[in-house]
C-alpha cells in the first residue's frame, strides 16, 4: 500500500472520529437538544419547560376575579373565610353581582343590611357550598338531583343540553379550579328552606312620611289642612313632597312663619293639593317628558320635564324618587309648589 494512500485513510478516519465525538458531546448537553440542519453545523435547541399553574383556594380566587364584591363581602361578615380557606375540598356555586342586586331587590333589603344579619347571612352562603370537588362532567344526565350542601339543606340539580341549574339558577361560568376545590357561577341567588322571603308590608302616603321623620313640616300641614284621611283613602296618590329645607326657603320667600301658614287653612288646602297628582307616577314613567302637563288634585296643572335623569316639576328638581306606599309613591322635591 502506498504512502498516499495510507494517508488518505487516516484523514477520513480522523475525520469520521471528529463528526461522532461532536455528535455525542451535543447529545449529552443537558441544556439543549442537537438538531442536525441541512449543513455542516449542528443546532442546539433550548428545551422548553412546562411549568404547572399554582392554584390558589376559592377564597383568594373569588377575590382575585374582582367579579364577586357583594359575594366577598358577605363571605367576610358571615365570618366563613377561614372555613372556606381550609382543605376541603369545596364546590362553590358563586352568585354573580346581577345575582345579588335582584335577591337585593326581592327580599326589599340593602347590601348593608343583608350584610348586619349574619345569622340569615350564613344560612344563604353555606346553602350554596357542597362539600366535595364536583366538576360540571359529573353532572351530565342529572334530573331533579338532590344535593346536601354545608347548611343541611338540599339543591336540586339538573342537566339538560350542556347546561347545568341548580334550584333553577343557571351555571353561567363552569369549572373555575382552586387548590381547595372549584367554584361554579351561577344568575340567582339560593334561598334555602329556612329562609322566608317576607314581602315589605306597606303603608299609606301618609304613615310613609310620618315614619321617615323627614317632612315634619308637611306632615304638620296636612293635619292642619284636614288632608289626613283623603291621603289614607284608597288612592292612589303621587305626592310630590317638599323637604324641610324647601318649606324653610318657602316661609322666608313668603314672609311668613311656619305657625301662620298652617293657621291659614285655605291657603295651606290649595298649596298641599298642588303636591298630588292622582294615580301613580313612577319616576320611569316621565322619562323623555318635555314640560308635560299634568293635572293635580287642586285643579290647576304642573309642569313635569325630563332631562338626563332628573325630573323636574315646575323647576324644582326630584332629588329622591319612587318611594313605594300602599296608595301611591312620594317623590321627595327641593322646592315648594306654588299654585
Amino acid at each position: 500500500m502506498s504512502d498516499k494512500i495510507v494517508g488518505k485513510t487516516f484523514r477520513s478516519i480522523a475525520c469520521l472520529l471528529t463528526v461522532v465525538l461532536v455528535g455525542a458531546a451535543c447529545g449529552s448537553d443537558g441544556d439543549g437538544v442537537a438538531t442536525p440542519t441541512s449543513g455542516s453545523e449542528t443546532v442546539v435547541e433550548p428545551v422548553v419547560e412546562v411549568v404547572e399553574p399554582v392554584l390558589v383556594d376559592v377564597v383568594d380566587v373569588a377575590v382575585a376575579s374582582g367579579e364577586f364584591p357583594t359575594l366577598v363581602a358577605a363571605v367576610v361578615a358571615a365570618g366563613l373565610v377561614d372555613t372556606l380557606k381550609s382543605e376541603g375540598p369545596f364546590t362553590v356555586f358563586a352568585p354573580n353581582e346581577e345575582a345579588f342586586a335582584a335577591a337585593l331587590e326581592a327580599l326589599g333589603l340593602t347590601a348593608d343590611e343583608l350584610l348586619a344579619d349574619v345569622d340569615t347571612l350564613t344560612a344563604v352562603l353555606t346553602y350554596h357550598v357542597v362539600p366535595g370537588r364536583v366538576m360540571a362532567g359529573d353532572l351530565v344526565g342529572a334530573m331533579a338531583m338532590p344535593v346536601a350542601t354545608v347548611n343541611g339543606a338540599d339543591i336540586t340539580i339538573t342537566e339538560d343540553g350542556g347546561t347545568v341549574s341548580v334550584n333553577g339558577a343557571h351555571v353561567v361560568s363552569a369549572d373555575i379550579e382552586a387548590s381547595n376545590g372549584v367554584i361554579h357561577v351561577i344568575d340567582q341567588v339560593l334561598l334555602p328552606p329556612v329562609v322566608e322571603v317576607v314581602e315589605p308590608v306597606l303603608v299609606d302616603v301618609v304613615d310613609v312620611a310620618v315614619a321617615s321623620g323627614e317632612f315634619p313640616t308637611l306632615v304638620a300641614a296636612v293635619v292642619a289642612a284636614g288632608l289626613v284621611d283623603t291621603l289614607k283613602s284608597e288612592g292612589p296618590f303621587t305626592v310630590f313632597a317638599p323637604n324641610e329645607e324647601a318649606f324653610a326657603a318657602a316661609l322666608e320667600a313668603l314672609g311668613l312663619t311656619a305657625d301662620e301658614l298652617l293657621a291659614d287653612v285655605d291657603t295651606l288646602t290649595a298649596v298641599l293639593t298642588y303636591h298630588v297628582v292622582p294615580g301613580r307616577v313612577m319616576a320611569g314613567d316621565l322619562v323623555g317628558a318635555m314640560a308635560m302637563p299634568v293635572a293635580t288634585v287642586n285643579g290647576a296643572d304642573i309642569t313635569i320635564t325630563e332631562d338626563g335623569g332628573t325630573v323636574s316639576v315646575n323647576g324644582a328638581h326630584v332629588v329622591s324618587a319612587d318611594i313605594e306606599a300602599s296608595n301611591g309613591v312620594i317623590h321627595v322635591i327641593d322646592q315648594v309648589l306654588l299654585p
